[in-house]
């Protein structure tokens, strides 16, 4: 499955684009969903001393498909195509690493 199936996929199951606050509500939810993640790994750290063999990656998987739930069709809202944001994504970090500015801090380096 490419990404942009996903997409189309995802946008069976996401209500309408004129529901109101719909922007927030997915805004809101990736923030939420991305949060969800990072709650699972601070009870990793405080409860498993942060002992890698102690994820749960099946949990996280389930959190990381519900990111990218919201992702894709936060991206649709936009008229944003998840292949374009990935293909786009990758050649903006091969272009900082053949430039030696991977590190750092700041969108335009």
């Amino acid at each position: 499955m490419d990404l942009d199936e996903y997409q189309r996929a995802a946008l069976r199951t996401a209500a309408p684009r004129d529901k109101r606050n719909e922007l927030l509500h997915l805004v809101l939810g990736l923030v939420g969903e991305s949060g969800e993640i990072a709650e699972k790994f601070k009870k990793w750290v405080r409860d498993h001393d942060s002992e890698e063999s102690r994820i749960d990656r099946a949990d996280i998987a389930k959190e990381l498909g519900d990111v990218l739930w919201y992702l894709a069709v936060l991206a649709d809202y936009l008229d944003l195509s998840l292949d374009d944001i990935a293909t786009n994504n990758l050649a903006k970090l091969a272009s900082r690493q053949s430039r030696g500015v991977l590190g750092g801090s700041g969108d335009n380096r």
